[in-house]
């Protein structure tokens, strides 16, 4: 990384004090090089579940540094970068590995290598929308389900829905290639007006909301070496468009699978919104219940899309807000087990959905 700034660390802590105790680790799926954060447990109950993150689209399993800690109090803590990830350090085994559902059949393989039979997941926007369809592909697995400012179908009416399985499923197939095309040749400036735009209080190219400077300079000053190191290296950036177009689908061209799973997940689960999000509207958070009146919901109040590191003002309360949310689900919120057996949900998913589609994650 430019600036003699290393990508994965035997302890986080060299970077900064507070991510001490953080390690980077390589696992090796089905032949794909796998990078992964983790942390161990603070808690001393030794049956505490594996907190599983799933960072956002374009990101890394380091967006999740600042709630990595606090999230030790309840387990052990692993966050993968997703393949395909834009400022992750794995391996892509092909272009479609960003995509949602290949994403989800991904984790499937992971925890199988990792021996994690008890998971809690936590999906972060993009990554919300991954660790849904993988708690529908694994059941058995997760314990529960946290998706934050997750990127869920969109209430369409008729006209709308025809609309974007006529017009928008053509304009995401040409509009993909030509997107990839396109940052080919300029993503270089694109990540470095990114870079440059970090400095100040306000970017007019920042689609999250919110107040950014509750980010900790930590994070910061990371996300801006990742930025230089994309500056070199545009091509990755594509990625990025493959998981963009895997979110229209699922949020607005074709809803099936993803409404699919909201009906029949058995995980006991906790919606978190900022209510100041500019990308996914309350009108979602309420079409999902709507489906799910035993989902539970936590609104953080003047929050945009970027809760899990910048929810609750400066690290410090932003650790107690995040703290107080893992404890809300996992001591209120999920007293009460799912009404349905994980057997008899998996007896439900259609066959066709089940399968790998692709011999990296069988």
């Amino acid at each position: 990384m430019p600036g003699g700034r290393p990508t994965q660390l035997a302890d986080w802590g060299e970077r900064c004090p507070r991510w001490a105790g953080i390690r980077s680790d390589v696992v090796d799926v089905h032949g794909t090089r796998v990078h992964l954060l983790r942390a161990d447990a603070r808690t001393t109950a030794s049956n505490a579940p594996t907190q599983l993150l799933i960072h956002p689209m374009a990101a890394g399993a380091t967006m999740w540094l600042d709630a990595i800690g606090p999230l030790t109090a309840y387990g052990p803590v692993v966050a993968p970068d997703l393949p395909g990830s834009v400022i992750g350090d794995s391996a892509s085994p092909h272009r479609s590995a960003p995509r949602a559902e290949i994403s989800a059949r991904f984790l499937r393989a992971l925890t199988s290598i990792l021996g994690l039979d008890r998971v809690v997941v936590h999906g972060w926007s993009f990554g919300g929308l991954v660790s849904m369809l993988f708690a529908d592909l694994a059941p058995e697995r997760v314990e529960r389900l946290v998706l934050v400012n997750s990127s869920l179908p969109f209430p369409l009416s008729t006209r709308q829905r025809l609309g974007w399985q006529t017009l928008g499923r053509i304009a995401v197939l040409l509009g993909t290639p030509l997107a990839r095309g396109l940052l080919r040749i300029g993503g270089a400036k694109v990540m470095e007006l990114k870079q440059r735009n970090l400095a100040e209080p306000q970017d007019r190219w920042d689609l999250s909301g919110g107040d950014r400077s509750r980010l900790s300079p930590e994070l910061l000053s990371l996300l801006s070496d990742q930025l230089a190191r994309l500056r070199s290296r545009p091509q990755w950036i594509g990625a990025g468009i493959t998981a963009l177009a895997s979110v229209f689908s699922h949020m607005f061209i074709d809803q099936r699978r993803a409404l699919e799973a909201i009906r029949r997940l058995p995980a006991p689960t906790l919606l978190v919104w900022g209510d100041q999000d500019p990308l996914i509207d309350r009108t979602v958070i309420d079409h999902v219940l709507g489906l799910r009146p035993d989902w539970h919901l936590h609104v953080i109040e003047t929050v945009g899309h970027l809760p899990a590191n910048g929810g609750a003002g400066r690290l410090r309360r932003g650790r107690r807000r995040l703290a107080h949310h893992n404890e809300w689900s996992l001591e209120r919120a999920y007293l009460v087990g799912p009404d349905r057996r994980a057997e008899q949900h998996r007896a439900a998913i259609p066959p066709d959905i089940t399968k790998a589609g692709s011999p990296d994650y069988a």
